[in-house]
């Protein structure tokens, strides 16, 4: 399994505060981010960025993640009409950008957790409030977070009957491909310079065919998201693998967007709808702790050997609080790390990572770094500056003093 894809060289020429070449010199390269987003959600800490209870959580979840998902499900982001939780979610986002990670809103739209003060309302009236939702947040957010899901579970949200909203009629009446064309077209309006996303859990042909059928209605879509939430068990390689191919097709960028692998007894089979599951403890164990530990790895390769896979989030951190309960985290719920958390954490800041390696410079004031595909940083004594691994090959980097 190849990772060569993600490596590259570049010639760097080292200039001093003055711009001339630094010669002979001892230069320290440092990667401080991966291009490659290694993300996971951002939850715990909407509310309760930087205080004391939280600074572990923090400092292991930067030692590993680079990428933050925030939460806008409008029923709990505007639970009052006109009321919408925007400072606090912005403080969060902020935080995050401010300790040098990337931000994804999840999501702009979605039938479930919509607004209860929505029901009973026509079509036209909930097309009218979307679309005014959409463009404030996203408008609200520009700069800080510039990625959204711009709309999830399209393919069930036309026919969805586990609970009752306002969406799903909408959808209905407008049919899926126009219903995303509303998301998509309102959320570019409001931030042209957005990555949007779909994203959903289906990933059977019925995904396939709608985006098919959305880029062939002239929808820009900026990157497909794949749903994988394996509490029934790791799927394996070669499935994985399938579905990468499956949708690559599109030529698009794909996101794994909502990653698990459980650290305990497996949910049954025969369970449809992962919400259908409800137990009263769900503990993680040795066993599978250790079995997540390998799932972990297997799959995190097999995303990043595709060309086509630009990010992975994993879907919490913590089994505090975890969805559905499950002991999903990748650290428990005492706050010490599962084997999965140093197993991820030894491809993406050990295997994975380059330097801090001292490099000498040339006559010219060059060096060539191999490495990762990423932010980089350069020092000379008290000097510094940063650079890109990717392209173009050639990089001049004036330190600063």
């Amino acid at each position: 399994m190849t990772l060569t894809h993600r490596v590259r060289e570049v010639v760097l020429t080292v200039r001093g505060p003055d711009g001339t070449p630094l010669t002979g010199r001892d230069v320290v390269v440092e990667q401080r981010r991966h291009e490659f987003g290694f993300g996971c959600i951002g939850f715990d800490f909407v509310g309760h960025e930087g205080s004391e209870a939280d600074a572990r959580l923090a400092e292991q979840w930067f030692d590993l993640f680079d990428t933050a998902t925030l939460p806008f499900y409008w029923r709990y982001f505007e639970p009052e009409q006109g009321h919408p939780d925007t400072d606090r979610l912005l403080a969060a986002a902020r935080w995050f950008v401010a300790r040098g990670a990337r931000v994804k809103g999840h999501t702009l739209m979605w039938h479930t957790l919509a607004p209860q003060w929505l029901l009973e309302r026509g079509p036209d009236e909930v097309e009218r409030l979307q679309r005014e939702r959409i463009t404030r947040d996203v408008g609200d957010f520009a700069g800080v977070v510039d990625t959204w899901d711009a709309i999830n579970e399209v393919v069930i949200m036309p026919v969805f009957t586990a609970e009752e909203n306002a969406i799903t009629p909408l959808a209905r009446a407008r049919g899926r491909v126009e219903t995303v064309r509303l998301a998509f077209e309102t959320a570019r309006a409001a931030n042209p310079d957005a990555t949007l996303l779909i994203n959903d859990f289906d990933l059977s042909p019925a995904y396939e065919q709608l985006v098919e059928e959305v880029l062939e209605a002239g929808i820009r879509v900026d990157a497909i998201g794949l749903q994988t939430h394996m509490h029934q068990g790791y799927v394996g390689e070669e499935k994985t693998q399938r579905v990468l191919d499956r949708f690559a097709r599109f030529g698009l960028p794909l996101h794994l967007t909502e990653t698990t692998l459980v650290s305990g007894d497996l949910m049954p089979p025969h369970i449809e709808d992962l919400n259908d599951w409800v137990v009263d403890m769900w503990p993680s164990t040795a066993e599978g702790e250790q079995r997540q530990a390998d799932e972990i790895v297997r799959h995190y390769r097999t995303l990043l050997a595709h060309p086509a896979v630009q990010s992975a989030t994993y879907w919490g951190l913590t089994d505090a609080g975890a969805w559905l309960g499950a002991p999903a985290g990748l650290v428990r719920a005492d706050g010490t790390p599962k084997p999965a958390y140093d197993a991820l954490r030894d491809l993406v800041r050990g295997q994975w990572w380059h330097g801090p390696t001292t490099l000498r410079t040339d006559d010219a004031g060059r060096v060539r770094v191999t490495g990762w595909r990423g932010d980089y940083a350069v020092r000379a004594g008290a000097a510094s500056g940063s650079f890109v691994v990717g392209t173009p090959d050639e990089v001049d980097v004036r330190l600063a003093p």
